[in-house]
């Protein structure tokens, strides 16, 4: 049957629309979400500028560290393209002479705890090999320097580095030849600088380094401090994207009142949240190259880096561009299950039933397993890294959740106290989420601090070895090839009319040996001969009476086949050969009335024995192969007392080797590691600063009516602020409590997997304390927006 309209004609079909497909409908809802974020108006903006800036800084840390690698490889070949190949040692110097051969040698000082690299250098021929980086070779008294070390010998109170120091400056090392902007590096020239002195023979630069693998140890601590470093950056980010969270949930209430399934508003706050994100990655992007341009000038615990340098590797880049936006859509559906939004309002479930404690501790309890099941770690194990980060990154994971259920259960029971009290644990009863996120990144961060320094306190002995040296008879050892008539002596003047100086050790040191004919596998009986006067002797070895003249036999202590050694080479009234180094030995006559003491070991840990004799004895300045050596004690209450006898002994040989005597002596890889987690903590405080700075005033933000109502009622400024101060407190001594628990817990546990005893309990003290330092400087920093944010004005509504 045919349907026909009022003309008569056949009346057309009507058809109900088709629903739009189920990814249409969340592609619609997405995008409808992006527009409330974009384009919602004051409020709506504000939220997602605070939501994008704290992603921002979370992204521009991930990128920061992403950039580490490449870093860390354009250092190293900076470093290989300045490194010399060196020419053999041979005793016929022409042999090795060519038109771009240099002699050098490395004439590296200390300036007030800093390092200043530098080379001596004399040109054998007209067109010398030239370090990367410098344009023209220096002349004699002249110098190229990095320009850092020009800006600190231009600084006003360097007069001892300049006095050190009195080349020409003639250039500036380029960026190709410095391992960073900071860097303190020199190359000067010399026209008295020989092979006798101490001088080497290099051909050219860009020797191939070998770089030493890690040992287990180490490799466990690397791990430990990539996790500790980005854990709480990943929990900063997850933290930004719920900013506002509860206007947002107002605003789907009114969706829901005009039609709005649950699917939708949860499709919508997705579409927020991602919107937020990738303007958060924008916004972290700009962080970032903005940054780079001013990283050369930013110097943290000493290091330094090239703007060129910090480029972030590609596949960790996109890994953060995919994973940014995903964690925020995560984030933010989870959170909402937590809530029920009617057409009327927002119910908050979690205060009806409380948060649940099971499932987050199984979390931490998880990540210890893990690391229980890994094993122990020996010394020369191969580790596999990938199970300690994971259980690691759970541990302090479920420490970041199990704070909200601790916060709730705790102020759940609080009652009663002073008003700003009462208003503080109020707010936390009715809604404490947001306070435990704002100081979860804190308690991770303190949590892997306090993990880390005990996983470093615990291996310190295996990294810090007891050097021998004892700094209470001297503080300070300096060294030379360039021996003159009159060595011994003179170092010892010079030394001793040094400000502060109160005792100097010097000595010139060559090697005596039975003088024949033997075959080529055989060795002669060797020792040494130490000159000196007898005040010097009389530290080296146990010598009584003795003038000006006296040679002495020194046998070593407790060591009988060693005195036996000594006695074939030092034979009482007959010739002893003296030299090394390939020059022409010297024949002399031990005299036969030489007693025979014992040595004694000096202060650098060093035994002595041998041939000893004062410098009227033997000229020492015509002893192939002899060196200079100097052990200073000074007057530690003298200002610049070191920097004085560094001077003096620039001033007796520029390319004098002066060391600093200390009783432990650190590996070098172990303490590159201590200095990154230096240099990564104070970043990711300054994140963690910035970040909870950000989210303390979007909270303020989202009370400003309700702080307006109480001072419109009356209420005392003074105490809403510390009301807030309280609010904010409550959660951080919880916050601590568990991050100290915890960060004991993983700290033992990775002693344990290292086959190590735990050293100090009580590490956590400081850095608890810098965690409740840092509270307050944000505490501090919010309280200007706290007063604007209590003024009538904020009863008005729309």
């Amino acid at each position: 049957m045919t349907l026909l309209d009022s003309r008569g004609a056949p009346a057309a079909e009507h058809h109900r629309p088709r629903p739009p497909s189920r990814s249409a409908a969340t592609l619609r809802d997405l995008g409808l979400g992006i527009r409330f974020a974009a384009a919602g108006g004051r409020e709506g903006w504000i939220r997602t500028l605070l939501t994008a800036v704290g992603v921002g800084l979370g992204v521009a840390l991930l990128l920061l560290a992403s950039s580490v690698p490449h870093l860390l490889d354009e250092r190293a070949a900076r470093e290989a393209a300045r490194s010399e190949t060196r020419i053999s040692d041979s005793p016929d110097t022409n042999a090795v002479k060519s038109d771009s051969s240099v002699l050098r040698i490395n004439a590296t000082t200390e300036y007030h705890d800093r390092t200043v690299a530098g080379y001596l250098m004399r040109a054998d021929g007209s067109a010398p090999v030239r370090p990367p980086g410098v344009a023209r070779f220096p002349e004699a008294d002249e110098m190229v320097v990095s320009p850092a070390l020009k800006e600190l010998l231009a600084a006003p109170g360097n007069e001892l580095l300049r006095e050190r120091l009195p080349y020409a400056i003639t250039g500036t090392i380029g960026d190709a030849g410095l391992r960073s902007p900071g860097e303190l590096l020199y190359y000067a020239g010399s026209d008295t600088l020989t092979r006798a002195s101490g001088g080497h023979r290099i051909s050219g630069y860009g020797n191939v380094l070998d770089g030493e693998p890690l040992p287990a140890l180490l490799v466990v601590l690397t791990v430990m401090v990539c996790v500790v470093l980005l854990v709480p950056v990943a929990i900063f980010i997850a933290t930004a994207v719920r900013f506002g969270g509860d206007r947002r949930d107002r605003r789907l209430a009114a969706l829901r009142l005009v039609g709005a399934d649950i699917r939708t508003t949860r499709r919508i706050a997705a579409g927020e949240a991602l919107f937020g994100a990738v303007l958060g990655l924008l916004i972290g992007l700009v962080f970032f190259l903005v940054g780079r341009q001013f990283v050369g000038a930013v110097e943290i615990w000493d290091v330094s880096a090239f703007p060129a340098d910090l480029v972030p590797d590609p596949l960790l880049a996109l890994l953060i561009v995919v994973a940014v936006p995903l964690t925020a859509v995560l984030v933010t559906l989870v959170a909402m299950r937590s809530v029920v939004i009617e057409p009327l309002g927002v119910v908050r479930r979690g205060r009806d039933r409380g948060r649940r404690l099971w499932w987050r501790l199984l979390m931490p309890l998880a990540g210890l397993a893990v690391l229980g099941f890994t094993g122990r770690v020996g010394k020369y194990e191969v580790v596999d890294p990938f199970p300690i980060a994971a259980g690691a990154v759970l541990v302090l994971v479920g420490l970041a959740l199990l704070l909200p259920w601790l916060v709730e259960a705790c102020v759940n029971r609080l009652r009663g106290g002073p008003v700003p009290w009462q208003l503080a644990t109020r707010g936390l009863q009715l809604s404490s989420g947001a306070a435990s996120r704002a100081v979860s990144g804190v308690t991770v961060a303190v949590a892997g601090a306090v993990a880390l320094q005990m996983l470093f306190a615990a291996m310190n002995a295996d990294f810090n070895r007891m050097t021998g040296q004892d700094p209470t008879r001297a503080q300070f050892a300096a060294y030379s090839e360039n021996v003159t008539g009159a060595a011994a002596t003179s170092t010892i003047e010079q030394f001793r009319a040094t400000r502060g100086v109160d005792v100097v050790i010097s000595s010139v040191e060559a090697y005596a040996s039975k003088p024949g004919v033997y075959a080529e596998d055989d060795i002669p009986p060797t020792t040494s001969l130490t000159i000196g006067t007898c005040e010097t002797l009389r530290e080296l070895a146990r010598i009584g009476a003795c003038e000006d003249g006296d040679t002495f036999v020194v046998h070593p202590e407790n060591d009988k086949d060693m005195s036996h050694w000594v006695d074939q080479a030092a034979r009482k009234g007959k010739v002893v050969e003296i030299g090394s180094g390939g020059g022409k030995p010297v024949l002399w006559t031990l005299p036969a009335d030489s007693p025979t003491v014992t040595g004694r070991t000096d202060p650098m840990g060093t035994p002595h024995w041998g041939i000893m004799a004062t410098t009227g004895a033997v000229d020492a300045g015509k002893l192939p192969g002899a060196t200079i050596t100097a052990q200073i004690r000074v007057d530690r209450s003298v200002p610049d007392v070191a920097e004085y006898v560094r001077n003096t002994a620039a001033r007796i040989d520029p390319g004098m080797r002066f060391v600093t005597l200390d009783s432990v002596e650190r590996d070098r890889q172990y303490a590159s590691i201590q200095t990154g987690l230096q240099v990564g903590a104070t970043v990711v405080l300054l994140l963690i600063a910035a970040s909870m700075l950000v989210s303390q005033l979007e909270q303020l933000r989202e009370r400003r009516r309700l702080l307006s109502v109480l001072v419109a009622f009356g209420t005392r400024r003074t105490t809403l602020g510390w009301s807030v101060l309280w609010q904010t407190a409550v959660p951080v001594v919880l916050g601590l409590a568990v991050a100290v628990v915890g960060g004991l817990g993983l700290g033992a546990t990775l002693a344990w997997m290292t086959e190590k005893s735990v050293s100090d309990w009580w590490l956590f003290v400081p850095l608890a304390g810098a965690g409740a330092a840092l509270i307050l400087l944000v505490t501090a920093l919010s309280l200007p927006s706290l007063w604007r944010l209590m003024r009538p004005d904020g009863l008005r509504t729309e």
